[in-house]
């Protein structure tokens, strides 16, 4: 007597309203639990963004200081109505301004980052954190 791989195991198939039939451990609408709840908490299905580097990218490569260009900023925003994404802050700032804040918040973030980094990329002066933060003058 032979058995069959799933014998004695019940598949749960689902029909969708458009008729087509959804995959195991999916729900009806097609999303596996992590995606749903991925989209629950605002993240974003749709619309990637190019992950290009180099000349006209949209980020920039690990030798200019890594990061988002400003177009790569741009694209982002175009894909994610109502962003907040900004450019990272690169000049000569006053002391309490915005543009300070955001700097030493960013720092204070990267720090983290790269606390709980590996000891080759904390060590490594060309590692994309340590470009990013040379870029923000953290």
């Amino acid at each position: 007597m032979s058995r069959s791989p799933n014998a004695g195991q019940t598949a749960l198939t689902l029909q969708h309203t458009s008729g087509y039939n959804v995959p195991p451990g999916h729900n009806a609408d097609g999303y596996t639990m992590a995606e749903r709840v991925h989209l629950a908490k605002g993240g974003r299905s749709e619309n990637p963004i190019s992950r290009s580097t180099g000349k006209g990218g949209n980020y920039r490569k690990t030798k200019s200081g890594a990061g988002m260009t400003k177009k790569g900023v741009a694209a982002y925003r175009r894909a994610n109505p109502g962003s907040k994404l900004k450019t990272a802050v690169t000049g000569k700032v006053k002391k309490g301004s915005k543009a300070a804040n955001r700097r030493k918040s960013y720092c204070a973030r990267s720090a983290g980052q790269l606390k709980r980094s590996s000891a080759k990329t904390r060590n490594d002066p060309n590692s994309r954190i340590r470009q990013a933060r040379r870029r923000w003058k953290c």
